[in-house]
């Protein structure tokens, strides 16, 4: 399988509503590696890796994630392949 890295920023109300956490366990779901993490500006940046095929459902899942977020904007970039140990939240 083709392996790849997306870095995501994703907007709207994505803090305090357990939005990394739930992250991290669809990450784990999905064995991607990477890391999650709040901005001062409100945002949540994502770096996930691996597999085309989970990666592509975990960007999906970007848009809905945890119950109380209401997610408004994700703007991805594809990145070179990193090895990454496991997902973290940041």
């Amino acid at each position: 399988m083709s392996k790849t890295c997306l870095h995501c920023y994703v907007d709207g109300k994505v803090q305090g509503v357990f939005y990394r956490e739930a992250a991290k366990r669809k990450a784990k779901e999905l064995e991607i590696t990477g890391w999650i993490r709040n901005l001062s500006d409100g945002r949540v940046e994502i770096l996930i890796c691996g597999d085309l095929e989970p990666i592509e459902e975990m960007r999906e899942w970007l848009w809905d994630g945890s119950p109380a977020a209401d997610v408004t904007d994700v703007d991805v970039d594809e990145l070179p392949w990193e090895e990454h140990k496991d997902f973290q939240v940041r």
